[in-house]
């Protein structure tokens, strides 16, 4: 499972709350996040995130992320999966589609394609987007800035116009959350829907293809 979202939403808060209660109730859990989590990928988040004069060509960012989520895949969750744990990634192959897709404005073919061999054809069984206004999400990182957050608020209100649209599209495989509720409210939500999800099974994997 994934959780989604723009800037300052709290999605790597409530992973790690999950994936703490998952590990709790008796599951294998592999908690990680894009861009990174292997080596390769720290040194791509590192480029990504970086402030420069003469920014990233919009294909070049699309190019990067796939090569980090490709490492990604291969060198954690594919053997995750192979031992029957449970994945919960912070951001996956739906941010690029937000991000580079409706945020950028490049083809959503072209980014659909690229997903695909990155991912392997995996896909999350459930995507968490946790959804708030930009122009108060952004307000809340306490980080400095990166180059996404230095971003004007019509590319976030674009990326945030991207996600709902995706959801739209698949309500029965996004949970759609009010990112500005407590965050104990948030986590009570997530785990009644993945507990339902899980049910009856100690080894359900949280990716599929």
């Amino acid at each position: 499972m994934t959780f989604e979202g723009g800037e300052g939403c709290g999605k790597s808060t409530q992973a790690k709350r999950l994936a703490t209660r998952l590990q709790r109730s008796g599951y294998s859990v592999t908690l990680t996040y894009e861009p990174g989590g292997t080596p390769l990928g720290e040194e791509l988040r590192r480029a990504l995130k970086k402030t420069r004069e003469t920014d990233l060509a919009p294909e070049a960012e699309l190019f990067l992320f796939a090569a980090a989520r490709t490492q990604l895949t291969r060198e954690v969750i594919l053997p995750a999966l192979a031992q029957d744990g449970v994945v919960v990634c912070d951001r996956f192959s739906d941010s690029t589609t937000a991000y580079q897709g409706y945020g950028r404005g490049l083809p959503l073919d072209l980014v659909a394609r690229v997903n695909v061999i990155a991912t392997q054809g995996l896909s999350p069984n459930l995507v968490v987007l946790l959804d708030m206004a930009p122009s108060v999400a952004l307000q809340r990182k306490k980080l400095p800035p990166d180059r996404f957050e230095f971003e004007g608020l019509a590319f976030h209100d674009r990326v945030r116009s991207g996600y709902l649209s995706l959801a739209s599209q698949e309500p029965d495989r996004w949970l759609v959350l009010d990112a500005s509720q407590p965050e104990a409210t948030i986590h009570k939500a997530v785990w009644s829907r993945v507990s339902a999800m899980l049910s009856g099974s100690q080894s359900a994997p949280a990716l599929s293809d």
